[in-house]
Order: C-alpha cells, then structure tokens, then sequence
C-alpha cells in the first residue's frame, strides 16, 4: 500500500538556505519579488508562514549549538534563520537522553533556542509555530460540536479518538513513502505504532490497518532483517524494536495469517538456540545484552540479562496467549523461573522481593558489572538500564506466566514489590532515601499499576484495590460506573491535550520516535526554567484504549482487551464497564444521525452458547436476545446501533 499523494520529502535533510528557496517556499517567484514585494516584505511573507516545504536540520548543531547560514546578525535574513536555528536546537535536545536527562545539558541547548525565537517571534509576530514553540498553543484546527443527549464520558472519548485518528491519517497521508518509511528511518519509524493503538487495535481503520501491514512487511525485508532479527548486534532495547514494533502490531491485527505467527515462532527458536544457556546456578538466561541474529556479544561487560531482554520475545509472548503452544511455554517459564529466583534473593544491597536491573552471566548474580545492584553499567547511555527501567514489561511477562499456568511463584515478585510499594506509600520521614534501598525502590513502583490491574481483570480479588486506587483511580478495574466523573474529567483532559499543537506532533517532528514528545518540553526545567501549563498537557493514551477495549496498563507482552471494536473510530465512543470469562457489557454511543451497522470482535469468553442484547440507558430492550456460540478465542457478533442514543451492549451464557 503506497499513498499516491503521499509525500517523499524525508524529515530531515539539509536545505540550501537561499533567498531564491525562501521564495519558492512562498509560492513568489524572483521575478515577482521584484515587481511587487521587495525584499523586506518577501522576508516577512517568508517568516510568518507556519510550515515548510522541506525539513532543515544539520548536526553539528549537538557540538556548536549554532549552523551557519551565512548571515550576519544585522541582515533582514537574520529573524528568519533563527526559526531554523531555533528548532534545530530544540529537536536535537529532545532526541538525545545524554541532552535532555541532564540539567546543564539542556540549559545549554534550550536557553539558546528560547533566545532565536524570540528574536524570530519579534520579527514575525504572526506565525504561530514560533508562537506555540514560546509557550502560546496552537490552537485546535477542528471542533467537534455537542450533540444533545451524549454522556460527558462519550463527548470527551469521541473527541480523543478523533483527534487521535486525525493525527494518525496525517502521517500516513503525508509520510508513508513508497519504500514503506515514514522518513525518519527504520528504527524510529517502526515505534509509531505503539501510539496508534486506542484507534488501530481498539477499532478498525482499514487504511491504518493496510499502512501498518505495508511497513512491517517493508521493514523485515530489508537484508538486515532477513534473519528474523536484525543482523546488527546491538544492545536489546534498540536491536528488539524492528522485530518486535512490526510482528507484535500484526498479531492484532492478522492474528490468523501464517506468515506472523512464524515470524513470531522465530524469535523463540533464537532465544532457544542462540541468545540464552544455562548459568552457573542452572537457570535458564540471556548470556548478554548486546545479540543480533546471527552472534551473542562476547565482551563479558555486556554479559547481562534484563527485564528489557522482554521486549526481544514480545511478539512470541503474545502467540504463547493465543494459542497456548506448550513449546513456547515451556522455553517462557524456565527464563521466568531465573527472574523469580532473582528476585527473591538479598544480593548486592539489593532487597528480597525486588526483580534486579540485571542478572549477570555466567554467574547468575543479579547485579551487572557495575558496583549498584540498581545501575548494571553493561551500556554506553547512561540510565537507559537503571532500575526500574523496563520493569513494567517485565511484571506483565510474569503475570501471563500466572495465567498460563496457574503457578503461584510467578506472582511472588508482583506481590513482594506491591508490599514494597504499600510501604513507601505509608513513609513519611525520608524524603531522600538512599539510591538501591526497599524505601527508594517502593517510591518508584508506581509503575506496578497497569500490572496489578491485569491481575484483577484476571482473578476478580480485591488483594491490590487498595494500592490501586492509592496509586491512580482508573486503574480501579470494575469500578467504571463508581468513578464515572473521575473517568470522564480524564478522558477530557486528554482530548484538551490532543487538540492543541497538532504541529508538534506532525510537521514539526524531526524524529518518528519522538511524535508525542512535544508536551514534555513544556514542562519545569524544561525549554523554559518554570513550567508552562497551557502546552504541557499530555494526552493518556492508555486511558483511551483501556476505557475503549476493557484493558489496563499496556497493550504489548500481554494483552488483555476484552473488545475490539470493528468500525472506524469516528462518531463513536465506547465504555467497557464489565468484562469477564462469561460476561461483557459496554456502554455504546453513536454522534451520527443514521442507524449504524458495526461489529464486535470478542476476545475473553470461554467457550459456550451465550446472548447479547442491546438495551438503551433505561434498561428497555432495544433488541431481543441474539443467541451465538463461543468457539474459540475470538468470536464477531454483529448489530446496529440506533443514532445518538446511550445504548449498552450485554453478553452473557445463554439459557437455552
């Protein structure tokens, strides 16, 4: 699938920064200039135009904080250049951890851009890119009008997925290019997805769906990737994202075509064969951090396993769900078997009950080479590894080994960080705790939330209620209809956050792995020392999938959406408020003004006869019960909706 109208200007390249480009990038030829214009008012024109045919970029920006266009600070030119210079600096300090993690860094880089948009915004006070860059929104550039009678959580929901699906069509409409890429190359590229998912995975959007299957296909034919795993060993956070953000998506999406599931079976034949062994201890592990298809890194620095290591088998994991394919369980559950034992151990200053940062290899030790158990130092970026790092991928593997098995063991660690996480909630005296310490770790568990409430979907019990509604209330699974108000003022702040600066997060963006980053520069001590509240909002994407699907926390190593919901996610909102192994209700809303017609896939109910109704907000029956069977894990029921009118879909075991 190729957009014929879509563009093939990459993001990033370099552009020749000319009076004639200024011109052609206004649509006024030289020889208009000269008739009608003049120079300063062309520079005017130029400058005050809110988006660029091409992207400016250039790296040494990252050592010289400047690019040099040849243009004197006393040239009319010079406001314009410092739009370019501006972003730049801005772009760069967002991309890079070793910049924006650390005060003087970003100061530096920051401070400097502030500077060149404020002479720019002094030159040219109508463009507003420079405006929302100086911490003025760029306002909403589509309004979704009330329609009488829409629950509050329904207006907002809608206007969420809207703007979601919105900003989604826009890069595929503008920067799919022909060989698959969004033009910020493979690696970035492949990510975008994750922020797709409340309006890819939780409805159905044909064009999302063909240019999602386009670039995964694109992306693992490349001669790298020809392996099934890229042939560049790297560290696994970086070399797991081609293989892992293009098969995990398509187990969604075409969970029934072959061509996925193999793709997903290969991943578990390389940890099997190649990436793991048997430690000193007996236990099944990673040998290294650093591993491409082909060879496991020998440098026994990097000899490592970590709770990133999840992100390498993602997409397997997911098939495990699926099918239950006891290979794969077997394999899982031996490499889970090490995590729990690791995790139980005091070693390195590390508490009993903490899942380590690493475990080392051959040994078995859950510390890395570096002195902190918390701070393994088996690679080059500083803190991409530390504890809590990939945690939450990590918790959730364990959680799925629960539901897949029934062990208790593999809920040990859930429950002894959760005991942690209690503790510091409850501690009231040490507000600096020392780094690697049982109050330091519990401060930082608040991670642990979508975790736990997977665990509650899964078993119904009330051990983590507590802790979850200390923590964060939408996580509080079953108690949609008690917290309706809470849910429905955050479904509207995160439509209030996607609906300002949309160019933030379309043509301003220099890196594809960095389209919802915008936000974050508007925060303390951030592109400003002090905050500025009306740009940084952002959005909760979790929040918009989980209210929409009956799922919590994260979408990737276990899923577990109720629903999916088989319609385009525009006019409608949809509320899971039940779900369970023998029942499911959703509150439904259509903003059309025609009956619709639309489906819904259904992914918990065990097998058996069962019965749907619609009813409208009252209880009245709007439909009679539609007996159907459950035969396996994905079961379509079909019906129509009438138009703006609350109506709730029910399932429960048929009485016949």
């Amino acid at each position: 699938m190729i957009p014929s109208h879509a563009s093939c200007t990459p993001v990033c390249p370099i552009i020749l920064f000319t009076l004639t480009s200024i011109a052609l990038s206004t649509g006024v030829s030289p020889a208009a200039e000269d008739r009608e214009l003049g120079v300063p008012q062309l520079i005017l024109a130029a400058g005050n135009a809110e988006d660029d045919a091409a992207r400016l970029f250039y790296k040494p920006i990252r050592t010289q904080l400047d690019y040099d266009f040849g243009v004197a600070p006393d040239s009319l030119l010079y406001p314009l250049t410092c739009i370019y210079r501006g972003r730049m600096l801005v772009w760069t300090a967002n991309e890079y951890g070793n910049i924006l993690g650390y005060h003087d860094q970003r100061r530096r880089f920051f401070d400097r851009a502030v500077d060149q948009f404020r002479i720019a915004n002094r030159a040219f006070p109508e463009n507003r890119i420079v405006r929302m860059y100086l911490g003025e929104p760029f306002p909403p550039v589509k309004e979704y009008p009330r329609v009488p009678g829409a629950p509050e959580w329904a207006v907002w929901q809608r206007e969420g997925l809207e703007r979601l699906t919105d900003l989604v069509l826009w890069w595929i409409e503008h920067r799919l290019q022909p060989d698959g890429q969004y033009g910020g190359g493979w690696d970035d590229d492949c990510e975008m997805w994750r922020h797709w998912v409340p309006v890819m995975i939780g409805f159905e959007h044909p064009k999302m769906t063909e240019a999602q299957a386009f670039f995964s296909r694109a992306l693992l034919s490349q001669e790298y990737m020809r392996d099934g795993y890229t042939r560049r060993s790297y560290d696994v956070e970086h070399t797991a994202e081609p293989s892992s953000d293009t098969i995990t998506p398509m187990m969604h999406l075409a969970p029934d075509d072959p061509e996925w599931r193999q793709r997903a079976m290969r991943l578990a034949e390389l940890m099997e064969t190649r990436w793991t062994g048997r430690n000193e201890r007996g236990l099944l592990q990673f040998q290294s951090t650093y591993f491409s298809a082909q060879r496991v890194d020998p440098d026994p620095v990097r000899a490592c396993d970590t709770p990133y290591h999840v992100r390498a088998i993602e997409p397997a994991l997911v098939l495990w769900l699926r099918t239950g394919d006891p290979r794969l369980g077997k394999l899982f559950t031996a490499w889970l078997d090490t995590w729990v034992d690791a995790a139980a151990r005091d070693e390195r200053g590390k508490p009993a009950g903490v899942i380590p940062a690493a475990i080392r290899w051959p040994g078995g030790e859950a510390a890395g080479p570096g002195p902190q158990w918390w701070d393994p130092q088996h690679h080059n970026e500083p803190r991409l590894y530390e504890w809590p790092s990939a945690l939450r991928g990590m918790n959730d593997a364990l959680l799925l080994a629960y539901h897949m098995t029934g062990e208790e063991r593999y809920l040990q660690p859930l429950r002894s960080m959760a005991a942690l996480r209690w503790e510091a909630l409850q501690a009231r005296d040490d507000p600096s705790p020392a780094p690697g310490s049982r109050l330091w770790c519990g401060r930082k568990l608040g991670l642990m939330t979508g975790t736990l409430a997977k665990y509650k979907l899964l078993t119904g019990g009330d051990e983590f209620d507590a802790l979850l509604a200390r923590d964060d209330a939408k996580w509080s699974a079953g108690r949609e209809n008690a917290l309706r108000a809470r849910l429905t003022e955050s479904l509207r702040q995160t439509a209030a956050a996607l609906a300002i600066n949309l160019p933030g997060r379309t043509s301003e963006v220099r890196w594809t792995d960095r389209v919802f980053a915008f936000a974050r520069l508007f925060g303390e001590d951030m592109l400003f020392p002090e905050a500025k509240p009306a740009c940084n909002r952002r959005p909760d994407l979790e929040l918009l999938y989980g209210t929409a699907t009956g799922d919590r926390g994260s979408l990737m190593v276990f899923p577990m959406n109720a629903v999916r919901w088989l319609t385009e996610p525009r006019r409608i909102a949809a509320l899971v408020t039940d779900r369970g192994r023998d029942h499911f209700s959703a509150e439904l809303f259509h903003f059309g003004e025609r009956p619709r017609t639309m489906a819904a896939e259904l992914y918990l109910l065990t097998p058996g006869r069962y019965e749907w109704t619609i009813t409208d907000s009252d209880g009245e029956r709007l439909t009679p019960p539609q007996p159907f069977s459950v035969a396996g894990p994905r079961t379509k029921i079909t019906f129509e909706l009438p138009p703006q009118t609350t109506c709730v879909l029910g399932v429960k075991p048929s009485r016949e």
